[in-house]
């Protein structure tokens, strides 16, 4: 049964960007760079049936390329931080996509977590010594920064059963709309 998600790449140069943030928090399992994205929708584990069906609806999702805006870090988990990560702002564009694939995918038969959707880049995992305070002073000392690009399209990743995640393969990818074509219909 693969494991699927949707997602948008994290181009290469905003990778390394943000791998500059590396380092100085203790119990931090760092992403690798390569494997940094913006998950839109979590599929989970499921039948290859359900993931041909699923791979093949996505293929008719038609929306506009998103302009994604990095600013600043933030962690999940409060008193007890899980992971560390990079702000990405929830866009109009970005909100809309990620609601409609939701949509589609319920619709197929897919069961989603019943959750906030907040869009973000996943640096690290923590573990247990990062404490709320060293997590908070790493936080605070990182501070701001400002990235953005354009996602032109967004994909369908795979991923094994491992700790931390990773490594994950590009099954399909879709292309979004450029912005004049879809102003144009």
């Amino acid at each position: 049964m693969p494991r699927l998600f949707t997602a948008l790449e994290v181009p290469p140069i905003i990778g390394m960007r943000l791998s500059t943030l590396r380092g100085g928090l203790p119990g931090a399992r760092w992403i690798d760079v390569e494997n940094y994205h913006i998950t839109l929708s979590f599929i989970g584990d499921i039948d290859d049936r359900l993931a041909r069906d699923v791979a093949e609806a996505l293929d008719g999702v038609r929306r506009p390329e998103v302009e994604v805006q990095i600013d600043g870090v933030d962690a999940f988990g409060g008193a007890r931080p899980k992971s560390v990560y990079a702000r990405v702002l929830p866009s109009t564009p970005l909100m809309e996509l990620q609601a409609s694939q939701e949509r589609l995918l319920r619709r197929l038969g897919v069961p989603i977590e019943n959750r906030q959707y907040t869009p973000h880049v996943t640096l690290a995992r923590l573990r247990s010594e990062a404490t709320a305070r060293l997590t908070a002073d790493w936080l605070a000392l990182r501070g701001g920064g400002r990235l953005s690009f354009t996602a032109g399209r967004f994909v369908l990743y795979s991923s094994r059963d491992s700790v931390g995640g990773g490594p994950y393969i590009v099954e399909e990818a879709y292309d979004l709309q450029r912005r004049e074509a879809a102003v144009s219909r």
